[in-house]
């Protein structure tokens, strides 16, 4: 493939992003990360609009890490937005949430998310689930944006 393999992680919280980033860092996680701090920013990024417009230094990510509760726009609003949009409709997207509520999980797969995980108490959990995904994109298969995108 000769795409840039990258992931898009949507999370308002510093900390929260500090952890993934040292998550990422500990477990050699071999694809670009780009992080956003909003549901708004995340729609500008999939979008193309300024400052995201250079696909070089800002590619169309394989997958998409989304929090729940930001501000602006919301995880359950970015993701009925992304699926509403005949280009985004193969996007992986994972939501990554401290909420263990029921009503939030039922929400999410209602409108479309492949997989809903739980953000783990501890940094040694974390990184051992950051593990895994890296571990499961090596295995598994995505579908390219950049075609969809194109038409």
């Amino acid at each position: 493939m000769d795409e840039i393999e990258s992931i898009l992680l949507v999370e308002d919280n510093e900390n929260d992003r500090m952890f993934m980033r040292h998550a990422f860092k500990k477990t050699n996680f071999p694809w670009k990360v780009q992080e956003l701090h909003d549901g708004e920013e995340a729609i500008a990024y999939l979008i193309g609009n300024d400052p995201y417009s250079d696909r070089s230094k800002f590619p169309l990510p394989a997958v998409m890490l989304l929090d729940l509760n930001m501000p602006k726009k919301n995880g359950f609003e970015v993701l009925g937005w992304v699926r509403a949009q005949e280009a985004f409709k193969r996007l992986a997207i994972i939501i990554l949430t401290a909420s263990r509520r029921s009503d939030d999980v039922k929400q999410a797969y209602s409108l479309g998310v492949n997989s809903f995980l739980v953000k783990p108490a501890t940094i040694e959990k974390l990184v051992q689930m950051v593990g895994c995904l890296r571990d499961w994109l090596h295995m598994n298969q995505v579908a390219s944006l950049n075609d969809a995108v194109r038409k």
